[in-house]
């Protein structure tokens, strides 16, 4: 049975001690991509514009040995960004400034994509909120720091 539609979305946040605009320009560099995803897959960019923009596509190369394109689908500069692939489901980030920093929210959509159920199936939310997780303390390691995180 698949998850309900208006249902099909998972989230996290971090509060991030940077300004809202320095963690954006991170995630508006594809180049960057690769240094702050806590899933591992993401291995390097390909043929991409150096600063994301609305309707920007850009590559990324996978450590599955392929490259995915996406496209970005919606973008508030400083705010928020989102992109989808072939799959049709969106990442998106959005940024709030708050008491210390900027909370940072990662979200899976997979509200738009043709098969919910086997996302489901295979339990790829779940592992993706572990993955955002992650991601977010790479984020915040690289933005605060600029060191590279560690694997």
């Amino acid at each position: 049975m698949s998850t309900p539609k208006q249902d099909r979305h998972v989230s996290t946040s971090r509060v991030i001690a940077a300004p809202a605009q320095e963690i954006f320009e991170v995630l508006a560099d594809p180049a960057k991509h690769s240094i702050i995803d806590g899933s591992g897959s993401l291995v390097g960019a390909k043929g991409n514009p150096p600063r994301l923009f609305l309707g920007a596509k850009f590559g990324m190369k996978m450590s599955f040995h392929a490259t995915m394109r996406n496209k970005v689908v919606e973008f508030e500069d400083g705010k928020q960004i989102g992109w989808r692939h072939i799959g049709q489901h969106v990442w998106r980030y959005e940024l709030e400034p708050v008491d210390g920093g900027t909370k940072v929210t990662e979200t899976f959509d997979w509200r738009p994509s043709p098969l919910p159920w086997l996302l489901e199936g295979q339990k790829v939310p779940a592992k993706n909120l572990g993955s955002m997780e992650k991601t977010l303390e790479r984020l915040d390691t690289y933005v605060t720091t600029g060191n590279v995180p560690e694997s």
